[in-house]
């Protein structure tokens, strides 16, 4: 009998954290959007807005009327991403040419310097740090590029960090901003990430650091969340990476933006679509032993797809990133 009791006791308990869970969940989900421009500040920085979810965030920001500097590596690009904007939203732009990758070196302390005089004076009330790389992937840690490795954490990591730093002393004397630091649920919906080690835990570096952000500085008027999408359509993922997966999971970039924009300054980690919302809470009942084995079985396969494509390519092909 005492261990019936103790089992229904644990199961209870397990049932109503779910509840509060859901609850939660539900609070923040029904929350009216916040009206960016009037709550923070008529301008928004947004790294890596050239493509992808970048250039949808950048689209969608300045559809609600912010004003946008644009941080990214590509000057032609740029200035592409720029003319749109202003045609279809009639927001002013500024464009900042800055290869995150070169972050922490000469380059990228002459960028610096070109961001924050392209902020000075202007009343940024959002940052959006999206920038980020994937590559390399699908391999095991000992077959990839050091290289490539070290790039991964200069853009996901270091650049992200460096970027929130010239940023963040305008909101703090301003008493108002929000930080949106796009992470991955490879870092948080899923217990491992195998064969993708180096970007998942550059990853977790983004939730952490949120997190710790927005305890930091809420009382000086500043939100700091971590936005945490699943499977977006974008140059990042590849067709082997996109066909492994039931279209039903893969959003695109568009309605991952409208769904990020909608949840800026509520919560401090979110899942923003709710496709990818629909995973988090059914990977929450399965056991990590299982997801592990799933997770590892999936990206082997993309491996194996990956080592394909690269036998098969022209050798004047072999600078291209799949």
């Amino acid at each position: 009998m005492w261990w019936f009791v103790s089992m229904a006791t644990i199961g209870a308990l397990y049932a109503i954290s779910g509840c509060f869970r859901l609850l939660r969940f539900l609070a923040l989900f029904l929350r009216r959007p916040k009206d960016l421009r009037r709550r923070y500040g008529s301008w928004a920085v947004v790294t890596g807005p050239t493509s992808g979810l970048g250039r949808s965030m950048a689209m969608e920001l300045a559809r609600v009327g912010l004003n946008l500097v644009l941080v990214g590596r590509d000057p032609a690009k740029l200035q592409d991403v720029s003319g749109k904007i202003a045609r279809c939203h009639g927001v002013q732009t500024r464009t900042v040419v800055f290869d995150l990758s070169l972050v922490s070196t000469p380059e990228g302390a002459e960028a610096m310097r070109r961001l924050r005089e392209a902020i000075e004076g202007l009343d940024v009330g959002v940052l959006v740090n999206n920038a980020a790389v994937a590559k390399p992937g699908a391999m095991y840690f000992h077959e990839a590029n050091v290289e490539s490795l070290v790039r991964v954490v200069r853009v996901n990591l270091l650049a992200l960090t460096e970027v929130t730093t010239a940023v963040l002393p305008g909101m703090v004397a301003r008493g108002k901003g929000a930080v949106v630091n796009i992470g991955s649920g490879s870092s948080f919906v899923l217990p491992s990430f195998p064969l993708y080690s180096v970007y998942a835990a550059t990853k977790r570096y983004v939730a952490v650091f949120s997190k710790n952000l927005h305890v930091e500085y809420k009382s000086k008027g500043i939100d700091v969340q971590c936005q945490a999408p699943g499977l977006v359509d974008t140059n990042m993922m590849s067709s082997a990476v996109k066909n492994s997966f039931s279209p039903l999971f893969v959003v695109t970039a568009d309605a991952c933006a409208r769904a990020v924009v909608r949840r800026i300054g509520h919560g401090t980690l979110w899942v923003p679509n709710f496709a990818h919302q629909i995973q988090w809470w059914s990977a929450g009942f399965a056991p990590e032993t299982i997801l592990d084995v799933y997770r590892l079985g999936k990206h082997l396969q993309q491996r194996e797809a990956f080592r394909m494509i690269r036998s098969s390519r022209p050798p004047a092909q072999e600078g291209k990133v799949y």
